[in-house]
């Protein structure tokens, strides 16, 4: 059964995706970003393409070099980090982290927010990416 991990602070977004991409826990992945010198604090975290392609490539994983624009679901490759959620403050572009994936034909969305009902989420008319990169040989 897959077991989406939780984002355990308000800002943990990446450091969870990242975790639900190579299958650790929010505090392992937190203790392996923290020693890169990212923190869930950091709002770059969540502004900023390079930490979760950092975090991503120093456990030797693959990332597509640039964000590509969503268009379609169908469209997807079977791994990618989404954005959703995009946001501007103060002029700068915010958004949320969420891993889709694409299992035997099943698509669905791992949503780190704690607030949830779900963490596997398949309801894709509600999610509005922007943007996606996607994540080879994980």
């Amino acid at each position: 059964m897959l077991k989406p991990v939780i984002q355990e602070e308000a800002t943990g977004c990446g450091i969870a995706s990242v975790a639900n991409v190579l299958g650790k826990t929010y505090s392992e992945m937190k203790a392996v970003a923290n020693a890169m010198g990212i923190y869930a604090e950091d709002k770059s975290l969540w502004s900023d393409t390079q930490y979760v392609r950092k975090m991503l490539s120093s456990a030797g994983v693959e990332t597509s070099p640039d964000e590509i624009p969503f268009e379609s679901w169908s469209g997807l490759p079977d791994l990618a980090l989404l954005s959703i959620k995009h946001h501007q403050e103060g002029g700068k572009n915010f958004w949320h982290w969420v891993v889709f994936k694409r299992l035997k034909g099943k698509e669905f969305v791992l949503d780190s927010a704690s607030y949830l009902p779900s963490n596997i989420r398949t309801d894709f008319d509600e999610m509005q990416p922007k943007w996606f990169i996607e994540v080879m040989n994980a």
